[in-house]
């Protein structure tokens, strides 16, 4: 069973499930750990949410146990890991491998390679939480959260944009411009349950680039988000007319790739359970030293 303990380091009074809120364990999951197996205790001694704490009192919750989802597959196939510890499984997805199953990719995805790994490894939890995700097409690091509080922990942090993520990408023409900000609203295109588009109703979407390398057919640029719009630094570059090699769906007649020349070489984030910053960097791709040759 996964354990977690604090010390309440507040001088005034606080209920445990305040303290609990603010540690990214949600509603939601205090109610799994009340009704599911789990428990909230102070001082060792188990105490409802509403218990108020004293300074010092130390805190820990056991989380109810996360099973195996009998109707996913199960994939053995490796992948390459970037980092792990008791909280974080980041993998170096590589292109042409989906996140998450669907209809037309059902058995070999990460979700189902990870689940092959913690099988493989008896871990206790066995559900996989996928934090984020990457294109097919797009290469990069992956992060799974090994438990439900350090889901909770990264999607707080990816809504508060506080995973810096870099890619570095390949787009058609000559970028005349060091560096700028693409600062253009996102939404779903119309008549479309795949592609994006600019639109006015949009979600704000801001994406920065440094160009690193200017050719007469195509540039070499380094990439930070932002934000976290689906397919953003696609529909971006197509936005200014520099749209990304190989894009099969936003540069449909650039066939130079089988895939976009997209990947994320960095992922950094800072995770509170224990108190250290966290960063990976992923090699990248021998095709971009291709393109850069070129």
């Amino acid at each position: 069973m996964t354990e977690f303990v604090w010390e309440n380091k507040n001088d005034s009074p606080l209920k445990l499930r305040t303290f609990l809120l603010n540690k990214c364990v949600t509603r939601s999951l205090l109610k799994r750990i009340k009704y599911h197996g789990g428990s909230t205790l102070v001082n060792n001694v188990e105490q409802y949410t509403n218990y108020m704490l004293n300074p010092r009192d130390m805190v820990k919750i056991k989380l109810p146990p996360e099973t195996q989802n009998e109707f996913l597959n199960v994939s053995n196939l490796p992948f390459e890991i970037l980092f792990e510890n008791d909280n974080y499984l980041i993998i170096n997805k590589a292109v042409k491998v989906a996140t998450v199953p669907s209809r037309i990719y059902p058995n070999d995805t990460l979700v189902n390679r990870v689940l092959g790994y913690y099988l493989r490894n008896n871990f206790s939890n066995k559900t996989i939480h996928a934090v984020n995700r990457l294109d097919r097409g797009t290469s990069g690091p992956v992060v799974f959260a090994k438990n439900s509080l350090a889901h909770s922990v990264m999607d707080k942090a990816l809504k508060q944009h506080e995973v810096k993520k870099y890619y570095i990408a390949g787009v058609q023409g000559k970028l005349n411009i060091d560096h700028a900000n693409i600062i253009l609203p996102l939404g779903r295109k119309p008549d479309s349950f795949i592609e994006r588009s600019v639109t006015t109703d949009g979600k704000y979407s801001r994406t920065e680039f440094w160009t690193q390398q200017a050719g007469n057919d195509y540039s070499i640029v380094k990439v930070q988000l932002h934000t976290g719009r689906t397919h953003q630094i696609r529909v971006h570059f197509a936005a200014i007319g520099h749209p990304l090699l190989g894009d099969w769906l936003y540069n449909p007649t650039n066939k130079l790739l089988d895939h976009q020349a997209l990947h994320c070489y960095e992922l950094e984030f800072y995770d509170p359970l224990d108190e250290k910053t966290i960063k990976v960097t992923a090699p990248i791709p021998i095709y971009f030293n291709e393109l850069q040759k070129k």
